[in-house]
């Protein structure tokens, strides 16, 4: 615009004030001043020159990732998602699953280890040793929420164990007297009973102990119902023991299943707004427990006929009576060389006797298995994993059974005169060998978290 005397403004002429915030021309190659700051040109954006400096980058202009993918530049601020951690056992899959005959015979050399001691201290490193392995390798299924129940059922053990030693008195003599409860006068037939007296200190502690070892031997039959997978299991049965299958695997599904419905209720009354404690409660919920059971029992027994169970195909007699003798003359030789490596008198024939009747109950179960006319799709395969967490188990029991004849005071723990449990050292480490299922076996899958999927 020209001046007042009508000349052209020039570069040095001062501009008209204009009032706060309007942006001012500058004259010359055009353009206006921002009030936010810089400089825009008045016919758009121009080229910087050499000595302007460079700006940097819009804060939200895309860019372009290392994977090509646009986005946000305010995505760099994210954390990037870790790179995947080598491990060292694969995840578990239908193909690569640990055999579950091998998670009870490695339950079953805890188990068998457990009922060789009463020292709490072993016990309880018994106990320490299958719960880790559960928690490190138990999945989401509804059987392996029943580790729980079981060591809650084994803590139970216990309490009644000492309650009954407290009623009912101990064969046990003691000196340190806790208590004296009225003595109820019974009959000359029941000599060797009393109720009440005398509570020792002697006692108590002895039946802590065997309330233990009966309570260890729960939570090892617990942590295999956990792991293993009752309906696997009973697939891998041979054919001569699939009706008895059948029946043993029901009867285990049914702690976990109940312990789901149990579980089930109590969130349902609990979102409700009702007690779950108290007697009210437990008879509330033991009715729709037992009705659940009645119609999972009518439907096991639907599918079952509906896919043809009790079917046997055609065996001569001579097989069949083979198949007899040979199966029940097996299990008396397993029973008589059990017997004879238990006790100290037949330990020379134990082992004989106990071999040959593995063998011929072996081959009974091979002749009965002709019997069953199924087929098994994908069977389970018993690779180096499962030699590996049953012989893990087997070495426990051996070691224990071992340490008993050369350290029998250490396993057992005298009560009269009190003396404190020690630890013997080669049976304890022994028992760590245990551990070994937690890191050879496939981890189980977790599922993966919302962010961890993108």
């Amino acid at each position: 615009m020209p001046t007042a005397d009508g000349q052209p403004p020039t570069a040095n002429a001062p501009h008209k004030k204009t009032r706060t915030g309007e942006p001012t021309l500058t004259g010359g190659a055009g353009g206006y001043d921002n009030p936010a700051g810089g400089r825009v040109p008045a016919h758009g954006p121009q080229p910087p020159t050499a000595n302007a400096p460079r700006r940097g980058p819009r804060t939200d202009a895309p860019t372009r990732g290392a994977g090509g993918n646009t986005g946000p530049a305010a995505s760099r601020s994210r954390p990037r998602r870790p790179a995947p951690e080598r491990r060292r056992t694969p995840y578990a899959t239908r193909s690569n699953a640990l055999h579950p005959g091998a998670w009870w015979l490695w339950a079953i050399g805890l188990a068998t280890a457990a009922s060789r001691t009463t020292n709490p201290l072993l016990l309880a490193l018994l106990v320490a040793v299958a719960g880790y392995v559960v928690a490190a390798r138990r999945t989401d299924a509804p059987w392996a929420r029943s580790y729980t129940a079981f060591v809650k059922l084994g803590l139970a053990v216990v309490a009644i164990r000492l309650f009954f030693n407290v009623a009912l008195g101990s064969p046990i003599p003691g000196t340190r007297t806790l208590l004296t409860l009225p003595e109820a006068p019974l009959p000359d037939w029941a000599k060797g009973i009393r109720i009440g007296g005398r509570v020792t200190a002697e006692g108590m502690l002895f039946a802590l102990y065997d309330g233990a070892r009966l309570a260890t031997l729960l939570i090892c039959v617990g942590a295999a119902n956990a792991l293993a997978n009752p309906a696997r299991l009973l697939k891998s049965l041979p054919g001569a023991l699939y009706e008895a299958g059948v029946a043993v695997v029901v009867a285990m599904t049914f702690a976990p299943n109940m312990v789901a419905d149990v579980a089930r209720l109590r969130t349902v009354r609990r979102l409700r707004g009702r007690p779950t404690g108290g007697i009210k409660a437990i008879l509330q919920i033991g009715l729709p427990v037992l009705e659940g059971a009645l119609e999972r029992s009518v439907a096991v027994a639907a599918s079952m006929d509906a896919r043809g169970y009790g079917r046997t195909a055609h065996v001569p007699p001579a097989v069949r009576h083979t198949t007899t003798v040979l199966t029940l003359g097996g299990l008396l030789g397993v029973c008589a060389g059990t017997y004879g490596l238990l006790a100290a008198e037949g330990a020379r024939y134990g082992l004989p006797v106990l071999l040959t009747g593995l063998a011929a109950a072996l081959a009974g179960l091979r002749l009965g298995g002709r019997r069953s006319v199924r087929t098994r799709y994908r069977p389970d395969r018993w690779g180096a994993r499962a030699w590996l967490v049953a012989g893990s188990g087997a070495a426990v029991a051996a070691a224990m059974i071992w340490a008993g004849t050369y350290a029998p005071d250490a396993l057992h723990p005298g009560v009269v005169p009190l003396t404190a449990p020690e630890l013997p050292l080669w049976p304890a480490l022994a028992t760590l060998l245990g551990l070994l299922p937690a890191f050879v076996t496939p981890a189980p899958q977790t599922p993966r978290t919302p962010q961890e999927s993108k």
